[in-house]
């Protein structure tokens, strides 16, 4: 994801966010005003006690503030989203000029390449069908034009494009 879709996407969450906060406000005042009015009426028969309003048997109080929960739960992604720094993607390589590169290196980077910028040492072997020490020396060379680098990781050597 780019910088500028992830910041567009924390925007519109902040939005969203905001506006579900105002509604749910109106929402809870309305359902406040109900609930008063219903006590004040439970309240003027004297037949019935406190526990038998209406009003206090109701969820509505636990469901606005589970509402209110997500709302800020979605503001708070918002703007980590806005404020977070962006990892570089796993297609992006340092540029070099390819023409410096002979045919087996251009094919060895190549190969890189579609795989995300890394491979073991024995896949490039088997894709390839070079040689083990032909594929060594050619990456030799490539690490040697600053191309790749290896990185032992048990028996084999892995393969990152720089």
């Amino acid at each position: 994801m780019n910088i500028a879709n992830q910041k567009s996407i924390g925007a519109l969450l902040i939005i969203v966010s905001i506006i579900l906060i105002f509604i749910l406000a109106f929402v809870k005042a309305n359902i406040d005003k109900q609930e008063d009015f219903l006590c004040k009426i439970s309240h003027l028969n004297p037949d019935l006690d406190i526990k038998q309003c209406p009003a206090h048997e109701s969820p509505n109080s636990w469901l606005i503030l589970i509402a209110f929960g997500i709302a800020f739960i979605i503001l708070g992604g918002g703007i980590y989203m806005i404020l977070m720094p962006v990892k570089k993607g796993g297609n992006e390589f340092k540029e070099i000029n390819v023409s410096k590169l002979d045919e087996e290196e251009k094919k060895v980077y190549d190969l890189l390449k579609k795989n995300e910028g890394s491979l073991y040492q024995s896949d490039i072997i088997k894709e390839t069908e070079f040689s083990k020490v032909r594929i060594t020396r050619i990456l030799d060379k490539m690490a040697g034009k600053g191309v790749i680098e290896r990185k032992r990781r048990g028996m084999t050597n892995i393969v990152i494009l720089k």
